[in-house]
């Protein structure tokens, strides 16, 4: 399997609060977001790791560090969005037998991973059901089939919130990196990579939901995101500290 890693974007939404760096610079626990993403998957060895940056390469990249990716610049990341910066790594993924394809402002455990790593309904977008009325971004879903997504879903329709993690198959991928010529050809640059599996529904082709309720997890848009992770990581700590052995 490979991974591809969507880290081009300014990150508007939060980035007044963080002097505008790049949200997959955000530290936690000394640590930016981008760091622990590739040393997770580096560890877990799932296979060869690309991103695509574009906003203030150099700092991402320096975040990254020793750790070997394949790297891809999408030098439009001001006037487009992510379908644009995954067509400039369509080649890396072209011939891969499985893609899993993240946003780079995720916090992730490992947990997580492992969950879609071995998921064989493909292609796939993660979600968690225990987050609708706080979703930013809603699913719902019937079984295991998404059926509608977006932010202007209501509470009661919604089944839960998108992670920001999808996976494709070989089988698939052929097919994705067509549609998403197509719409590239037809100057639909401004969709983001999701849009490309999003179009495939009500044409036959099944788009498979993951829920991942019970495992933590976090997109970081805003400052309450930020403070999720930080409670969720004060707890942790927490409770680490009271199940160790008295020395």
């Amino acid at each position: 399997m490979k991974v591809l890693i969507m880290a081009a974007g300014r990150g508007t939404r939060i980035s007044r609060h963080i002097h505008g760096k790049p949200k997959c610079c955000i530290e936690f626990e000394g640590e930016t977001i981008i760091h622990r993403t590739v040393r997770i998957l580096t560890e877990m060895k799932v296979g060869e790791i690309g991103i695509v940056t574009g906003y203030q390469t150099g700092e991402v990249q320096k975040a990254i560090g020793d750790y070997q990716v394949a790297h891809f610049y999408n030098p439009f990341f001001d006037v487009t969005n992510s379908i644009a910066s995954m067509w400039f790594a369509r080649d890396f993924f072209s011939t891969a037998e499985d893609v899993m394809i993240m946003n780079g402002d995720l916090f992730i455990e490992k947990a997580l991973i492992d969950t879609i790593q071995h998921e064989k309904h493909l292609p796939l977008f993660l979600a968690d059901s225990s987050r609708t009325k706080e979703a930013d971004y809603r699913f719902t879903w019937e079984g295991d089939r998404l059926k509608r997504y977006g932010k202007g879903i209501p509470d009661d329709e919604a089944s839960g919130e998108y992670v920001g993690i999808g996976k494709i198959d070989n089988r698939f991928i052929l097919k994705f990196i067509n549609r998403m010529d197509e719409m590239i050809n037809a100057q639909q640059s401004g969709k983001w990579w999701e849009d490309v599996l999003y179009s495939f529904i009500g044409t036959g082709t099944d788009i498979f939901v993951k829920d991942i309720n019970g495992i933590f997890w976090a997109e970081v848009d805003y400052v309450e995101d930020f403070q999720r992770v930080e409670r969720y990581l004060a707890a942790k700590a927490a409770k680490a500290a009271e199940t160790a052995p008295a020395a």
